[in-house]
C-alpha cells in the first residue's frame, strides 16, 4: 500500500464533504456504488458499511481513533470491504440500516452506525454505533469486534442465512399496505396527541420528556394548533398555549440557541437547554425560524421577533452560498474540541467589555456562577432584564442597550476564532424547510431581505438541481447529482405554497404542480401513500415508506398535507384522493401512536377541518387587501393575492377573475362563499377564523 501520507482511497472524487474528510485514511474505503457492491461480492468477503455526516462529534472520535490508524485500517482491509456512507446524502440507505441495526440490537441507532453486511445481499447481520480503540465502557475494542465478525461469517454461515431470512422478511412486513378504505377518520389521535404531550411535558423547564432534549417543531405546532382550534370555544385550551410558549421561551433564553451569533444548535444535553451538542443543523432551524414566527403572530411576543431576525441573518451570513443555496450544517468541534467556538472565560470577556457592561453580562448569562461547561461557560439566559433593571437600579431599557453593546463586542471578538468546519453541501430537502422558514419570516415581518433570500435558494434548486423534469437530491461545487428522495419534493412544494402566499409568482405554481405530478407518478404505493425512494430508484434491500417523525417530519406526513392544499386551491381531486389515500393507510399507526406522528396529524386535522383558501384579485388594492387577511395566526388560512396580469391560471383559479377596486373569493375545503368586494366585509368575514 502507499504510504498513508500520501495515499488516497476511492472517496477522492466523491462530493459529499464528510466523504472527502475520509478521503486519506489508510482505510480502504468505497463509496456506495457497483464498483464496491461487486468487489465485495467476487471476493466473498463481508462488507463494513459506515454512515455518518460531517457535523458528528462521535463520528470524528471513531474516524481519529481507527480510521485513521494504519495497523487498524490494515486489519479492515483485509478482513472487509469498506465502505463510507454520508446518511445526508443517502438517507435511503440510512434509513434502512438504522431500522435493521434497530432490530438486531433491540435498541436506537445513531452516527457512526456500524454495520457488517453480506456481500452478495447486502443484508446486515450484525451492527452497533461508535466502538472505541480500546475495550471501554461494556464495548470491545473495535479491532477485536472486526476479527470476531469476520470468523462468525466464515464459520457460522448456516446461523447467520437464517438471522438474515427473519429480518428481511421482517422488514419486508413492515410497510405492506395497511390501508382501510372504509376508515372513518376522525379526531380522536388529535385530542390523544395532546393529552400524550401533556403527560411528556416538562413544566419546569419546557420540552418534553427528560435530557437529552430536542427542539420537536411538529410536536409544538401540534400545540400552537390545538389552542387555536379551540379559540371560539367556551374553553379555549390555554394550557396547549402554554406548553408550546413556555418551550419557546426556554429554547430561546438557554444554551442550545446561540445568544451571540443567532441560529439554534442540535439539542441539549441537559433537561436545562444549557449545554448544547454544539452542531447547528439546517433542517432544525429552518422550522423553528417557521415555528417561531408563527409564535409571534399569535402573540406579538417581541422575544420571538428577535430570534427569527437573529436566526435568519445568521442563515443569510454564514450559511447562504453566493450562488443562492444553502449550506447543510456546522460542525459541533473546532480545533479539535467541543464547543471551543462558543464557549468563553471570564478573564476573556472582562477584557472586552466595560466594568458596567460585564456586571450586567456577568448576572445576564451566569458568569457570575460556577462554570457551566468544562471549566468555561456557555452562554445561557440567567436572570431576565426587569429583575436585573431592578438589581442594579436602572431602567429596562438601560440594561437592554448595555447588554445589546456587550453582545456585539462579544460576537466581534468570537469572530476572530477558529470556526468550526462547514458541510457546503446543498440538500434539496433542508433548502426547502429554510426556504419556507425564510418565506413565513418575511411575511411576519415585512423583511425582504428574507424573502430574498428565500427566492435566490429555490432558484438554484430550480436551475442547478432540476433536470429532464427529475430532481437531484445534492449538490456541491457545482455538481448535482442522486436521484432525489420523497423529502425533497413534497418539502420543496410546501415552501413554494409559502412563497405563493408571500407574493404571486405563476411559474412557481406550475413547478409546484411539476414536483407534485413527479410524486404521484413515481413515488406513490397503489395502496396509499408514498415511498421513500422513486420507483426507478437503485434496488435496495427494502423499500422505505415513513409515516412516523423524527429528526424531520415524515415525508408521508408532508406529502397529505401539500397535495391537500394543492388539491383545493386548484380544484384537482387526485391530489385530494392522495391525500385521503395517505391518511388512510397511516391511519393504524396514527391511532397506535399519535404522538409519534405529529406530523401526520397536521394533516389530518387540515383534511378533517378543511383549509380556508383565500383568493384576491385586483391591481389597485392588492396589497391592502393581502395584508388585511394575512395578520394574526390562521394556521388553517391560506392566502394568495395574484395580479390582474396573470393569466392562463390552472384549474379552479381560472374561474377567481379580477375586478375594479379588488375581489375576494373565499373557499373552506369545497364549500366556496360569494365572491366579497368590499375590504371591510373581509375583514369581518375573515376576523377570528384560524
Amino acid at each position: 500500500m502507499t504510504n498513508a501520507s500520501n495515499y488516497t482511497n476511492h472517496l477522492s472524487q466523491e462530493t459529499s464533504p464528510y466523504l472527502l474528510q475520509h478521503a486519506d485514511n489508510p482505510v480502504d474505503w468505497y463509496p456506495w456504488g457497483p464498483e464496491a457492491l461487486e468487489k465485495a461480492r467476487l471476493e466473498d468477503k463481508p462488507i463494513l458499511l459506515s454512515i455518518g455526516y460531517s457535523a458528528c462529534h462521535w463520528c470524528h472520535v471513531m474516524a481519529h481513533e481507527s480510521f485513521e490508524s494504519p495497523a487498524t485500517a490494515a486489519l479492515m482491509n483485509e478482513l472487509f470491504v469498506n465502505i463510507k456512507v454520508d446518511r445526508e446524502e443517502r438517507p435511503d440507505l440510512d434509513k434502512i440500516y438504522q431500522t435493521a441495526h434497530a432490530l438486531l440490537t433491540q435498541r436506537n441507532g445513531g452516527w457512526p452506525l456500524t454495520m457488517f453486511l453480506t456481500p452478495d445481499d447486502r443484508i446486515p447481520f450484525f451492527g452497533g454505533t461508535y466502538f472505541p480503540d480500546q475495550p471501554r465502557h461494556g464495548m470491545p475494542a473495535f479491532t477485536d469486534l472486526c476479527r470476531h465478525i469476520a470468523a462468525f461469517y466464515r464459520e457460522q454461515r448456516d446461523e447467520l442465512d437464517q438471522q438474515n431470512r427473519s429480518l428481511i422478511e421482517f422488514m419486508s412486513d413492515m410497510h405492506r399496505s395497511d390501508t382501510q378504505a372504509g376508515a372513518r377518520l376522525s379526531a380522536m389521535p388529535l385530542d390523544v396527541a395532546r393529552q400524550q404531550l401533556e403527560q411528556q411535558f416538562d413544566a419546569t423547564h419546557g420540552g418534553f420528556g427528560g435530557a437529552p432534549k430536542f427542539p420537536h417543531p411538529t410536536s409544538l405546532e401540534r400545540l400552537l394548533r390545538h389552542w387555536a382550534g379551540s379559540r371560539d370555544s367556551s374553553e379555549p385550551d390555554k394550557r396547549a398555549l402554554h406548553m408550546a410558549l413556555f418551550t419557546l421561551d426556554r429554547m430561546a433564553l438557554g444554551g442550545m440557541y446561540d445568544q451571540l451569533g443567532g441560529g439554534f444548535c442540535r439539542y441539549s444535553v441537559d433537561e436545562q437547554w444549557m449545554i448544547p451538542h454544539f452542531e447547528k443543523m439546517l433542517y432544525d432551524n429552518g422550522p423553528l425560524l417557521s415555528l417561531y414566527s408563527e409564535a409571534w403572530r399569535a402573540t406579538g411576543n417581541p422575544l420571538y421577533e428577535r430570534i427569527v431576525r437573529e436566526t435568519a441573518e445568521w442563515v443569510r451570513r454564514e450559511m447562504q452560498s453566493p450562488a443562492g443555496g444553502y449550506y447543510s450544517s456546522f460542525d459541533a468541534d473546532s480545533e479539535g474540541e467541543e464547543g471551543k467556538f462558543y464557549v468563553w472565560s471570564r478573564d476573556e470577556v472582562r477584557a472586552l467589555l466595560s466594568a458596567d457592561e460585564y456586571e450586567i453580562f456577568a448576572a445576564r448569562f451566569g458568569l457570575d456562577q460556577t462554570p457551566n461547561f468544562e471549566e468555561r461557560w456557555n452562554l445561557h439566559v440567567f436572570a431576565a432584564i426587569d429583575k436585573l433593571a431592578e438589581r442594579f437600579g436602572l431602567t429596562a431599557d438601560e440594561v437592554a442597550a448595555r447588554i445589546a453593546g456587550a453582545r456585539g463586542k462579544l460576537f466581534a471578538a468570537r469572530e476572530k476564532r477558529v470556526r468550526p468546519g462547514r458541510d457546503d453541501k446543498v440538500l434539496v430537502s433542508w433548502n426547502a424547510l429554510m426556504i419556507k422558514g425564510m418565506a413565513q419570516a418575511a411575511q411576519s415581518f415585512d423583511a425582504p431581505e428574507c424573502l430574498e433570500s428565500a427566492e435566490r435558494a429555490l432558484d438554484f434548486i430550480r436551475t442547478q438541481m432540476w433536470r429532464d423534469g427529475r430532481l437531484f437530491a445534492t449538490s456541491k461545487d457545482g455538481r448535482a447529482h442522486l436521484a432525489a428522495y420523497l423529502d425533497d419534493y413534497v418539502f420543496l412544494i410546501d415552501a413554494i405554497l409559502e412563497l405563493l402566499q408571500l407574493r404571486w409568482h405563476s411559474d412557481d405554481l406550475r413547478f409546484a404542480m411539476q414536483l407534485a405530478d413527479v410524486v404521484l407518478n413515481h413515488f406513490a404505493d397503489p395502496d396509499g401513500g408514498f415511498f421513500f425512494t422513486a420507483d426507478d430508484h437503485e434496488t435496495l434491500i427494502q423499500r422505505p415508506k415513513p409515516m412516523n417523525d423524527d429528526a424531520l417530519p415524515a415525508g408521508n406526513a408532508i406529502a397529505a398535507k401539500v397535495f391537500g392544499r394543492l388539491g383545493h386551491l386548484l380544484g384537482e381531486t387526485r391530489y385530494l384522493d392522495a391525500t385521503e389515500h395517505t391518511l388512510k393507510n397511516a391511519w393504524n399507526g396514527m391511532q397506535q401512536s399519535p404522538y409519534g406522528h405529529t406530523g401526520l396529524l397536521l394533516a389530518l386535522e387540515e383534511y378533517l377541518y378543511p383549509v380556508e383558501t383565500i383568493v384576491i384579485r385586483g391591481t389597485e388594492n392588492l396589497k391592502t387587501w393581502h395584508q388585511a387577511v394575512g395578520r394574526g395566526y390562521a394556521p388553517r388560512r391560506m392566502v394568495f393575492a395574484i395580479p390582474d396580469s396573470c393569466e392562463s391560471l390552472p384549474g379552479l383559479l381560472e374561474d377567481r377573475k379580477a375586478a375594479p377596486g379588488g375581489i375576494a373569493y373565499i373557499c373552506e375545503g369545497t364549500s366556496c362563499q360569494p365572491p366579497i368586494t368590499s375590504l371591510a366585509e373581509l375583514e369581518a368575514v375573515t376576523a377570528g377564523q384560524a
